[in-house]
């Protein structure tokens, strides 16, 4: 297992995240010994989504107003149809994670959660993966959409849906033990 003891992780969620794909990925980077931060619009609990309805609770340790993208090594975008919806539209959240894939740190989002790297405008060329509804959105936005179990471009990790989350969770760990990748030649 990759050693993410020096690594500081942010998940940027709101309430309406898919629970799994919240709770696998942070369960992942914290094994590896990362530290996580929650990261949400306001303080206070937020709550999941899960098997088509309300889950459980989970704690928000920094308001969107709180932190910088200097703050951390990695952001990753759970998804949840509710959840990348409401990020999309708070124009603190869309910078947060442009600022992820313009400063070349390693960004991961699954199933809806590309919606918001779509709103950032950082898919142009990438390829990248999401949930099956939103393919449209994401190849408007200019990214060349694949249908596999999960995607790597240049620090970008996409997977469609919670039955991809071991495969990544995984690359998760992998690309955040990475580092810094190099800016691809026709990305954002």
């Amino acid at each position: 297992m990759k050693n993410l003891s020096n690594k500081k992780v942010a998940i940027l969620v709101t309430d309406g995240f898919e629970q799994s794909e919240f709770s696998e990925p942070k369960k992942a980077v914290e094994s590896a010994g990362a530290t996580v931060h929650v990261v949400s619009l306001e303080k206070g609990p937020i709550k999941s989504w899960k098997d088509g309805d309300w889950g459980s609770e989970f704690q928000v340790d920094k308001t969107i107003d709180e932190v910088s993208v200097a703050d951390y090594d990695s952001l990753i975008i759970p998804g949840g149809i509710i959840n990348p919806d409401y990020l999309r539209r708070n124009s603190k959240a869309v910078e947060f994670v442009r600022s992820f894939v313009e400063h070349n740190k390693p960004v991961s989002a699954i199933c809806h959660g590309p919606w918001l790297l779509a709103e950032a405008g950082v898919l142009k060329g990438r390829k990248i993966t999401s949930f099956p509804s939103i393919k449209t959105d994401i190849i408007n936005a200019g990214a060349i959409w694949v249908d596999e179990e999960v995607v790597v471009d240049a620090g970008l990790t996409t997977s469609r849906s919670p039955e991809d989350l071991p495969a990544f969770c995984k690359k998760v760990v992998e690309e955040i033990a990475e580092g810094k990748h190099s800016k691809m030649s026709e990305s954002a």
